[in-house]
């Protein structure tokens, strides 16, 4: 794809982002929700490509809109896989808390790949530095220290960001018993991942267990970046690992980064909606916003960071945010 689409996804989720962050802090996650879906699959349909989606909310009669194979842009080439979070983070929207993301990745079609049979992964995530030193059937405190010598650091100055869940007991005592320190999230591992993976951050690895889907999204980030992902399957009960079993899955293959995305050809954006560590959220003033966002392209390894003022006045003019505005003035 000679086209940086990276920048027209920006106004993806830009429109996804001034959507959900008008519901913020009002307790209704299920409405940051659907506000968002249909900003986001509105803008879509604008976008010149041919694209099915490939990661969204569901399965069709789950999802009305941006659902798995929905064909979605204007029909025109090129063909392209999409994966979508229109809020990566409802919860923390409908709470007022920060770190919450609107999500777009796209890449060549064909080359985007979930593994839809386990709904959690075991992940580890780092950047360029360290991308050829983690091991995910490692012990914790191996791969702590490979990264912290890649990284010409301590140990005691790697940190290691975990979603905040009972299952990561272990995983933190072990953490902090090598010696590193812990970021507790409480939502939110694909912004996590991506801090992880970007250079100048505070954080230095994602370790734990979290959603399939954002394991995907948070790929074509990573390959942007040119850091690293290693995934494998977490069965969440007896019965999901016998069934996943009794299918033939192999519950031991470890998922890298080209095996989610096995290409160059990805793009990826993703609009703060609540202010985080990765990304300002969204913040209006009389008669329109200001947003954060960032565009990556995976071929050129670019990334932009995009600061964008918005004028509702001119936007409500234009038929891609008609959606935007309707919604904005009944739910206001």
């Amino acid at each position: 794809m000679e086209r940086n689409i990276a920048m027209e996804l920006v106004r993806v989720t830009e429109a996804a982002a001034m959507a959900a962050a008008r519901f913020l802090g009002r307790g209704d996650k299920n409405l940051v929700d659907e506000t968002a879906v249909a900003a986001m699959r509105n803008v879509l349909g604008f976008v010149r490509m041919d694209g099915i989606v490939v990661i969204g909310e569901g399965e069709k009669d789950e999802a009305p809109m941006l659902y798995i194979g929905e064909k979605i842009g204007d029909g025109s080439e090129p063909k392209v896989d999409i994966a979508v979070d229109p809020v990566d983070g409802t919860t923390l929207t409908a709470r007022g808390l920060p770190g919450a993301i609107s999500v777009v990745a796209l890449s060549a079609r064909g080359t985007m790949h979930c593994p839809r049979n386990f709904v959690y992964m075991n992940k580890i995530v780092t950047g360029a530095e360290a991308k050829d030193c983690i091991d995910i059937n490692a012990p914790v405190a191996d791969n702590l220290n490979n990264i912290a010598s890649a990284k010409k650091k301590r140990v005691s100055e790697i940190t290691v960001v975990v979603l905040d869940r009972p299952r990561h007991e272990k995983l933190l005592r072990d953490i902090r018993n090598a010696g590193a320190r812990v970021k507790l999230i409480t939502d939110g591992d694909v912004s996590a991942a991506i801090e992880a993976a970007l250079p100048d951050t505070d954080v230095d690895v994602l370790m734990g267990i979290g959603g399939t889907p954002e394991g995907v999204l948070s790929a074509a980030a990573i390959l942007c970046i040119g850091g690293a992902i290693q995934c494998k399957a977490w069965p969440r009960d007896e019965k999901e690992k016998e069934a996943a079993v009794k299918r033939g899955e192999d519950l031991e293959k470890v998922y890298k980064t080209n095996d989610l995305i096995d290409t160059d050809d990805v793009f990826f954006a993703a609009t703060g909606v609540s202010s985080g560590d990765l990304l300002k959220g969204v913040r209006y003033f009389s008669g329109g916003a200001q947003t954060q966002s960032i565009a990556m392209r995976g071929r050129s390894g670019t990334m932009r960071w995009v600061d964008a003022r918005h004028n509702f006045d001119k936007l409500q003019k234009l038929d891609f945010m008609k959606y935007v505005k309707e919604r904005r003035w009944a739910q206001s």
